[in-house]
């Protein structure tokens, strides 16, 4: 491999890396809005605290199903006019979009987690080969700044999706409370909000970003024949050869995300039972708490769309693994200290690092695969690289319900607590685990991770 390859793809002004990152703001818009709404949806349609990781399985499920087979054929895939991942943007946003209106219509917990399930398959179909888009279209010295720029969107579109129902609710005075069996009106419109935001933010990347044809758009084109057989095949191929470095930050990954998850699972309703002392979903006192704890989770995302303008400074100064291994342990002080606020303030303390973790979550994890992953197959890769995020959420919705209720005595707060302890674990492998050359340039370490998983 010569010096060339490694830079053939020319530099992207600041306005074009906007440009293909604003789709990602919209996408995060959806995500957040459940993340921060599907468990009190859950409980206002009846579900108890132990129900709900099994609820959320339709996410990890529709990600390790979705995603290395859209990866897969985004990568065989060709248009001279609409590109290669573009046309998935847009099916994927277009059905996520419809779901999120029809979601706070949900009657019973079945329709919720349908819908859930289609949302998320959708979602999924959205934002796989936005990943594999960036290594597409930068060269490496970008990199780290398309993933860190795509942070930002995600921050952006985080905080005003997870501020959203507290907004309608005391700005614009829409109920926060509703019946067992209903959907706030404040979550309603939420949604409303969230599905259009989602779709016109994908169009904009579509219609403001082209993409570069294959070196060989013919034979990519014959790729496609191989059938869905030969792409499993090619799947569990590319699994059994992931290159080491994928290896070590997959098994990174592996730990991280279910400090994440669990917060997602039970942060909201945690702040409304723990921290306001509510009693259920039709208690005034705990829509107030969920509002106040859907907030916060917004303030989280400001802070790492504001960070993540920082994080590359930092990542030069000390390396993307000491880097991702700090932010992560801020990430875990954050999850941990929840239990111990009493003043509802104290919790933007607390989110202020996990808004530090998830900025290099975001971003860390990909940058340190940059340059170690063969350029034909980049979007294979990326779902495959998603298998490590999934796990561990499917461990925890089919086997963290039991563990709650028998163990945990449904104690959401405690939860909260152990996602903390498995990031820290994480941010530890971390730090061990990755190996990276000292005041080496973008190149070189390019080259030798190539090099390195070459010989592999």
């Amino acid at each position: 491999m010569t010096l060339k390859s490694v830079f053939e793809n020319p530099k992207l002004t600041i306005t074009q890396i906007i440009n293909m990152s604003v789709g990602f703001f919209g996408i995060q818009f959806g995500w957040d809005l459940q993340r921060a709404n599907m468990a009190r949806i859950y409980e206002n349609l009846g579900a108890n605290p132990d129900q709900v990781p099994l609820l959320f399985l339709a996410a990890p499920l529709t990600g390790l199903l979705v995603q290395p087979v859209i990866g897969y054929l985004s990568d065989r895939t060709w248009h001279p006019t609409w590109g290669r991942r573009r046309p998935y943007f847009f099916v994927g946003a277009l059905v996520s979009s419809i779901a999120l209106i029809f979601m706070p219509h949900s009657s019973a917990l079945w329709m919720a987690a349908g819908l859930l399930w289609v949302l998320d398959v959708f979602g999924n179909i959205t934002m796989e080969p936005f990943r594999a888009f960036v290594t597409d279209k930068l060269p490496d010295s970008q990199v780290n700044r398309g993933f860190i720029m795509q942070s930002m969107m995600i921050g952006l579109g985080g905080s005003i999706a997870s501020s959203l129902p507290w907004l309608m609710n005391n700005v614009f005075h829409l109920t926060n409370t509703a019946e067992k069996g209903n959907i706030p009106e404040n979550v309603k419109l939420s949604f409303y909000i969230g599905a259009f935001f989602f779709f016109a933010s994908v169009l904009w990347t579509i219609f403001t970003s082209k993409e570069y044809p294959p070196q060989d758009a013919d034979k990519d084109k014959t790729k496609n024949k191989t059938g869905l057989a030969g792409g499993i095949k090619e799947i569990f191929g590319a699994l059994a050869d992931m290159p080491r470095r994928m290896k070590i930050v997959s098994l990174i990954q592996f730990f991280t995300w279910p400090g994440l998850f669990l917060l997602w699972f039970y942060y909201t309703t945690a702040v409304a039972v723990n921290v306001f002392g509510g009693k259920d979903a039709s208690d005034p006192v705990y829509a107030a708490g969920a509002d106040f704890g859907s907030l916060t989770l917004a303030y989280y995302s400001v802070v790492t769309f504001l960070f993540a303008l920082i994080l590359p400074k930092i990542a030069d100064l000390l390396g993307r693994k000491a880097t991702h291994a700090l932010c992560l342990a801020c990430g875990a002080l954050g999850i941990i200290s929840v239990a111990w606020v009493h003043d509802k303030n104290m919790l933007f303390l607390c989110m202020t690092g996990v808004g530090i973790a998830w900025a290099s979550i975001l971003s860390m994890p990909y940058a340190m695969l940059s340059g170690s992953l063969p350029k034909d197959k980049i979007g294979v890769y990326m779902g495959i690289f998603n298998f490590f995020i999934v796990l561990p959420e499917i461990i925890a919705s089919l086997g963290f319900g039991w563990l709650m209720k028998n163990i945990l005595n449904n104690d959401r707060i405690l939860a909260v607590q152990l996602g903390g302890v498995l990031m820290i674990l994480a941010a530890v492998l971390c730090y061990i685990l990755i190996k990276e050359p000292k005041n080496t340039d973008a190149v070189l370490t390019s080259r030798l991770e190539i090099e390195e998983n070459r010989s592999l």
